[in-house]
């Protein structure tokens, strides 16, 4: 799995599609990076790899504060996957290489 780099994410959320730069480094089953996009940047946490899966958290403060808590895979050169928007349920993301 090549995660590797810099992606273009896209969120899907009740207020739209919220777009950004996601930056992910792999090392072994731990992964670090970050988010960042018009609101402002922020480190993903609890970064690691189970199987063929990617899972992070991101603590995004705008428009307001939330923990985003991502669980996805890398297919085909893209990334996709779920993502628990915290009290506004459950949506999917997507990722294409920046």
């Amino acid at each position: 799995m090549a995660v590797d780099g810099k992606w273009n994410l896209t969120i899907k959320t009740p207020m739209g599609d919220q777009t950004g730069v996601l930056t992910l480094k792999q090392d072994g089953d731990a992964l670090t990076g970050e988010m960042s996009g018009p609101q402002g940047a922020a480190p993903i946490e609890n970064g690691r790899v189970e199987g063929d899966t990617l899972k992070w958290d991101a603590k995004v403060t705008q428009p307001m504060p939330i923990t985003l808590e991502f669980a996805g895979k890398e297919e085909g050169g893209n990334l996709s996957g779920d993502v628990k928007l915290g009290a506004f349920g459950n949506s999917t993301f997507t990722g294409v290489p920046a």
